[in-house]
Order: C-alpha cells, then sequence, then structure tokens
C-alpha cells in the first residue's frame, strides 16, 4: 500500500460567527502516526472530520497526497474513519460488518472471503467472525471497527477517540495493539485525544490544538521538554507556571523576579534570546528536590523555602503542594518503601534544577 502525506494549509472554518478552526497549517508525513491532542472543544475532532469529508472548510486547502480533496466527498477521498462509538451494525454478525464495505464497493465474493478473512486474522478475530457486537468486549469491539476501517484499504486511517470508552488497564493494553498494528499496516493514521498519555505513547508526532488554533507540534518529548508557550506547557504534563518579569539579562546570568515571590537569580540559557520584560517560568514537579530546612543542600540548584500545604500518595511518587510566599509550587518525590512523607506544615526547601527551567513569553 503506497504511503500518503496529509497537508493542511490555512485551514479556516467557522459555524455563523462562530470560529472553531483559525489557520490551521500542518503537515502530516507519509506513514506517520500523528496525534491532534486539545482539552474539549479545542477543534480537533473538527478537524479529524474536515480530513474525512464529512465538514467543509470555508478557507485554505487540504492535500492528500499532494492532490486537493477540498471538494471532494467522503466516499472518494479514500480515508477510512473509526469512531468513539465504533458505529457497528448490532443485527449483523462480525463477518458481515467488517465485509459492509467491499460490498458496497461491489468487490467480488472470493476477494470479499479473502480480504475479511485477512483482517479479522490481522486484529486477532477470527474466530469470533460469527457472534454478533453485542456478544463481544468494548476492546473486541473495537477491534471490528477497525478491521472493518482497514479492510478497504484506505489511503490514510482516522481515528476520533477509539480508546475513550474503555477501562484504563484495557485503554494501555489497546493502545499498544493500536500502535502496533499502525506499524505493521504502514497507513498514515491521525487519532484525536484528549488524554496526553494516548498520544505521549502512540504517536510519533503531535499537535496540540486549543480554541481552534494550532499551538505547536513536536515529538512527545519535544513537546514535553521544550513548550512554546504556557498553554503547551500546562496541558502536555504537568508544570509549575510563576509569572513574573525577566529583569536583568547579562552574558552569564539573569534574574527573574517572580510575583509573589520575590528575584532568583539562574544561569543565562544558551542560545537563548531572552530579553527584560513579562514572561512565565515553568518546570515540571519531577525536576524539583524537596528537603527539609536545615538539610545540605546542592548548590548548583536555585533554593527557595516554603511549608507543605498538601500531598498526595501516588504510588511511584508522592505529590507535594508548597506555599513559598504568595505562590503555590508543586514538587515530586519519588517513593521507596520505608520512606516517611512530609505532613502538611513542614518546613521544606525547595531545589529547582536551573537547566530544566523553560521561560515563555506567550
Amino acid at each position: 500500500m503506497k504511503k500518503v502525506g496529509v497537508v493542511a494549509k490555512h485551514l479556516s472554518l467557522s459555524y455563523g460567527k462562530t470560529e472553531v478552526l483559525k489557520d490551521i497549517t500542518l503537515s502530516v508525513e507519509p506513514g506517520e502516526f500523528f496525534a491532534l491532542l486539545g482539552p474539549s472543544g479545542s477543534g480537533k475532532s473538527t478537524l479529524l472530520r474536515l480530513i474525512a469529508g464529512f465538514n467543509q472548510h470555508q478557507g485554505g486547502s487540504l492535500l492528500i497526497d499532494g492532490k486537493d480533496v477540498s471538494g471532494t466527498p467522503p466516499h472518494l477521498r479514500n480515508v477510512g474513519m473509526v469512531f468513539q462509538n465504533y458505529a457497528l451494525w448490532p443485527h449483523m454478525t462480525v463477518w458481515d460488518n467488517v465485509a459492509f464495505g467491499l460490498v458496497e464497493r461491489k468487490v467480488d465474493k472470493k476477494t470479499i472471503q479473502q480480504k475479511v478473512e485477512d483482517a479479522l486474522d490481522l486484529v486477532g478475530l477470527k474466530q469470533y467472525a460469527k457472534r454478533r457486537p453485542s456478544m463481544l468486549s468494548g476492546g473486541q469491539q473495537q477491534r471490528v471497527a477497525l478491521a472493518r476501517t482497514i479492510v478497504i484499504e484506505p489511503q490514510v486511517l482516522l481515528l476520533d477517540e477509539p480508546l475513550s470508552n474503555l477501562d484504563k488497564q484495557l485503554r494501555v493494553q489497546m493502545r499498544e495493539e493500536l500502535k502496533n498494528l499502525q506499524r505493521t499496516l504502514g497507513i498514515t493514521t491521525i487519532f484525536v485525544t484528549h488524554d496526553q498519555e494516548e498520544a505521549m505513547t502512540t504517536a510519533d508526532r503531535m499537535a496540540v490544538l486549543d480554541k481552534g488554533i494550532l499551538q505547536q507540534v513536536g515529538t512527545a518529548a519535544g513537546l514535553f521538554d521544550f513548550p512554546g508557550n504556557r498553554f503547551v506547557a500546562g496541558f502536555v504534563g504537568t508544570a509549575n507556571l510563576l509569572e513574573g518579569h525577566i529583569s536583568h539579562v547579562n552574558g552569564e546570568t539573569m534574574s527573574f523576579n517572580v510575583n509573589g515571590l520575590g528575584p532568583l537569580t539562574f544561569p543565562h540559557p544558551p542560545e537563548s534570546t531572552l530579553r527584560p520584560g513579562a514572561a512565565a517560568m515553568a518546570f515540571r514537579p519531577h525536576q524539583v528536590s524537596i528537603r527539609v530546612r536545615d538539610e545540605q543542600v546542592d548548590a548548583s540548584r536555585v533554593w527557595v523555602e516554603g511549608r507543605v500545604e498538601s500531598s498526595e500518595f501516588l504510588g511511584e511518587f508522592s505529590r507535594y503542594r508548597v506555599r513559598v510566599g504568595e505562590v503555590a509550587m508543586v514538587a515530586d518525590q519519588a517513593h521507596y518503601s520505608g520512606l516517611a512523607m512530609f505532613p502538611p506544615g513542614a518546613e521544606v526547601r525547595l531545589g529547582i534544577e536551573p537547566t530544566q527551567v523553560r521561560f515563555l513569553d506567550n
């Protein structure tokens, strides 16, 4: 099967006066597993349905395999879509559900027989061919929906939150199966989710959307380590975001005056174009060291003193909310058997690793 790319150029879509997609430009590489990530109402499902042909944009262009399909109806785009609720025919067997698209295309019976067998074998459901969807688990129904879609050999596979109806343990299993299936087929896949963990563990790259605006595109590690703005920093993973302003920058150091806390001095980030002005300081809770107030500490970190307000035991780590001046910071501490937690009210010091801090001006 030929691998094809999907390119959006300045796409815009409105419902009446409500702008749903605003000047979206992005490129999905041939054979790539690409995720559209964002909160509810961000426009990610609208963009997916636009690629499928169920929505029509008012501005820009959409290219599949280099051809503009802006005015092409869904059935002529050669894309396959798996819906959130799977949309299986309840009165049909698994076999008939999978064969449905081929029957509609008037494919000969011998070819249908072979293609359906191959598709069911690929998703591990050959033995369930005669069952109806109601006799299957949620994960099995999802596999049927996938088989029904891939049996028609689409150039692009579109997945609209296909794991959202499954419990957590099954979601983890199914996202691994989904990734393996995509790798086996080599089909260009675009996956919509609001779950950052799903996107980060499955996708080669992802696009983060908010309020119809494309915020940033990159790999999971790239977006996590180098967020482009405040929204991405707060949405992809958990982050401390401290507002303030950069008051001094020279060749070696910089001073960031945190609102409600005061000035902190950091080494000047290499290859940075920081300038004095309003900004936010972003860093991850697991990059913060938490120590008792009088403990000897690592001088390479920037230390501040605070008081524990609350704590959560999350198994692999404990998460603390610490009041530092007028600012609340979050720090994670890896958990080991026998390690006592800091109680509420404990006087502590927090050590911020300078190399992990990002300064954002938007």
